[in-house]
């Protein structure tokens, strides 16, 4: 057998290895235990690049050649890749090797067993290690250009991983890393008011105390991703909290903190105010469509009370909110407890509604709060 042979043999066995259905099950295996930093990856991400570069670098053993430009292209899109997820280039480079030893593993196994001399199988090793050696340079000078073009201030990226941690899904994952979260215990999303008596430092304060915490402002809220729940606030301050959940699980999260604290506001919750706390306030107020419900079947109830539907609207609303306890509910309307009363009475005259059953007391409470929000 001449020399060309033999090469054709050798490619034959190594396109094969890389064919073999295990192969890349294996190798995205080690790769994920292997490599913190890519663990969080979906397995179909790792295994879609991993699977390209095999074809690749097998099409440049059977030319023997080094990278084309196409080659060299889907590396640069790798680069971007990676780096937008916030993946390290060392950690990259990690990667590619532990894919590499599972692949070569195999591949002297084969070719021992197919009677293949030693030397053809580290000749294709060599060419392989200068094919790799191109395609490093240039993963590594498309990482950094790609870091480079994402580098903002210091409150900008602090934005940029609250968004990516808010994402959910593998995003989350590679986020909460580059933060340095601490995962194992699960991660908690605060949510405080804009302007609510929360300021950043006041935020970054009960949450850092506490462990590592990522916060920036979103729109009309502050909001802080924590790896521990948040130590007590200032007086008067109101802080919706959720979790502890997977980094993957943090855009429900996020959803049920934001509930927590327009529940809590809307209650007269004060502090720190876990979404189980409020969750019945915040299972109705998440309900629009039932709220309109109650509205349509009521409201003509409540327009008939006329100039008086307000004060007892906000009377059956202090009521319920302060346990049913008339001088609590009548000091903090400034009215005599006597009012209460009668406005609790004139209430369930027009609606139909008792106030004092467990069912009729929720019901009542949400069409009040619906009928407040409705005229506001």
């Amino acid at each position: 057998m001449n020399s060309r042979d033999d090469w054709a043999v050798m490619v034959d066995l190594i396109e094969q290895i890389v064919g073999e259905d295990d192969l890349l099950s294996t190798a995205v295996s080690g790769v994920r235990a292997a490599v913190r930093e890519v663990a969080p990856l979906t397995r179909a991400d790792i295994a879609g690049h991993t699977r390209a570069l095999l074809v690749a670098s097998t099409r440049a053993l059977a030319a023997r050649r080094g990278p084309v430009e196409a080659e060299l292209s889907f590396v640069e899109e790798l680069a971007v890749t990676r780096a937008g997820q916030g993946v390290p280039i060392e950690a990259v480079l990690r990667a590619i090797h532990v894919a590499e030893r599972a692949i070569w593993s195999r591949a002297r196994e084969a070719a021992a067993a197919n009677g293949i001399h030693p030397d053809l199988l580290l000749d294709a090793r060599e060419l392989y290690e200068d094919w790799a050696e191109a395609v490093r340079s240039r993963l590594i000078a498309a990482h950094r250009a790609a870091q480079a073009g994402q580098r903002h201030g210091a409150s900008e990226r602090t934005a940029v991983i609250l968004r990516r941690l808010l994402a959910g899904g593998s995003a989350a994952g590679l986020a909460a890393a580059e933060a340095g979260l601490r995962v194992a215990g699960g991660l908690w999303v605060a949510v405080a008011r804009t302007g609510g008596g929360v300021s950043t430092a006041e935020l970054e304060r009960v949450s850092r105390e506490s462990g590592v915490a990522v916060i920036a402002p979103l729109d009309e809220f502050l909001v802080g991703v924590l790896d521990r729940p948040p130590s007590a606030v200032a007086d008067g301050v109101v802080i919706g909290v959720a979790g502890p959940a997977e980094a993957e699980e943090l855009a429900t999260v996020h959803r049920l903190a934001t509930a927590a604290l327009t529940a809590a506001e809307a209650t007269g919750y004060s502090g720190i105010v876990h979404i189980a706390q409020v969750a019945v306030p915040a299972a109705l107020a998440d309900r629009a469509d039932l709220a309109a419900a109650l509205l349509d079947r009521h409201g003509s109830a409540l327009a008939a009370l006329g100039a008086n539907t307000d004060p007892v609207v906000r009377g059956v609303c202090a009521w319920l909110e302060a346990d049913r306890d008339t001088d609590a509910a009548a000091k903090s309307l400034f009215v005599h407890a006597n009012t209460v009363r009668n406005r609790v009475q004139r209430f369930s005259e027009v609606t139909g509604l008792d106030p004092h059953t467990t069912f009729g007391a929720m019901t009542a409470w949400w069409l009040c709060r619906a009928w407040l929000a409705w005229a506001a």
